[in-house]
């Protein structure tokens, strides 16, 4: 019998958080805790499938057609996305999905186990082919966000099917560049908060693309690629004052993001730039975005108290993940940490997507 098991990681957003969904660039970087797949071959045409740290199974045939049960029916959607393009399957297997990423807490849980489940797919496919990990990227972005009419990006596909740190390019066309720089160790803490992930993402992504194109509609030569926030002050008035905000916030997150692939790439890594950068774009998150909370707010003055260089929220916000980077004392922002949230990790970069045959 055939066996095999898929892992992918989680990810951390360096810079550009609520960028990429308006194809602005990001940095991404994927971390050592992974979502896994364990798949045995069974001898009919049914994908039997336990998810074990949500205490749920699942099945599905592979000769009837593929109709949703569930609201982000992501297993469902990969399956339609893939046979969509010419693919097909009828061999079953007996799965097993576990991990230890943190769940609907910002580190791309979902994602992880979308880009786990194309790959995983891609090699019980009737006719052999090799997807590259930019095709799992994009199948799973589909499969997640395009078939379900969600408001993401394509960050977190990406980047934990490519792996390790990335800059994102999203307009005029895909661009991925791969930045190879140890940076040491991160502490990733869970605020054991629930977020809304959804209502955040259309809340902000909806007024400012709104915001773009009502200025692209009056001025031909706006463009949110390259207009400078000096030359915002024109526009102020063609807007509701909450979209020149987020607008206004928008652009120094862009800049910002700009200015820290400069210094990743730079000769000499200033690691303490790295963390005064993240520091600024907190700030804009907390106080424009308002996507931080008072606990997020509390775990990052406590990382940074004890020594960290920098520390931002993680992922849309509202709840969910934080993280500090501390590459010089690690077991020390670690334990501050852990006094006010016992789901405190120190967690290093780690690769993308990949598979182990049995």
């Amino acid at each position: 019998m055939k066996s095999f098991k898929i892992s992918t990681p989680g990810r951390i957003c360096l810079f550009g958080e609520h960028q990429d969904y308006l194809g602005l660039p990001v940095i991404a970087a994927a971390i050592n805790k992974r979502i896994y797949i364990e798949a045995i071959q069974r001898n009919d045409s049914i994908l039997k499938i336990e998810l074990l740290d949500l205490n749920s199974a699942d099945e599905i045939s592979l000769d009837k057609e593929i109709i949703y049960k569930f609201e982000r029916d992501y297993l469902r959607s990969s399956l339609n996305v893939l046979k969509k393009r010419g693919f097909s399957f009828t061999k079953g297997y007996d799965v097993k999905i576990f991990g230890n990423i943190p769940i609907n807490s910002g580190t791309s849980s979902s994602t992880a186990l979308v880009v786990s489940w194309i790959h995983f797919l891609s090699k019980i496919l009737d006719v052999k082919f090799n997807l590259s990990q930019e095709e799992i990227a994009h199948l799973a972005y589909l499969a997640e966000v395009v078939e379900f009419s969600e408001p993401g990006g394509m960050m977190d596909h990406y980047s934990t099917s490519l792996g390790n740190i990335i800059w994102l390019q999203t307009v005029p066309c895909i661009k991925v560049t791969k930045i190879n720089i140890d940076l040491g160790d991160f502490i990733l803490v869970d605020s054991e908060e629930p977020k809304d992930t959804k209502f955040i993402l259309s809340r902000i992504k909806n007024n400012v693309i709104d915001a773009v194109n009502k200025l692209k509609n009056k001025f031909d030569d706006f463009d949110l690629q390259n207009v400078l926030i000096d030359d915002l002050e024109r526009y102020k008035y063609e807007i509701s004052e909450e979209q020149y905000e987020l607008l206004t916030a928008t652009l120094q997150n862009r800049d910002i993001t700009f200015e820290a692939l400069k210094v990743l790439t730079a000769t000499e890594v200033i690691k303490s730039r790295i963390g005064n950068l993240m520091n600024k774009h907190q700030k804009i998150l907390r106080e424009v975005l308002q996507i931080s909370t008072p606990k997020i707010d509390r775990l990052i003055d406590v990382a940074l108290n004890a020594g960290a260089l920098g520390a931002k929220i993680n992922g849309s916000g509202g709840g969910g993940c934080m993280f500090a980077y501390a590459p010089n004392n690690s077991e020390k922002v670690l334990e501050e940490l852990k006094k006010v949230s016992h789901k405190s990790w120190i967690v290093k970069i780690d690769k993308g997507t990949m598979v182990n045959y049995d």
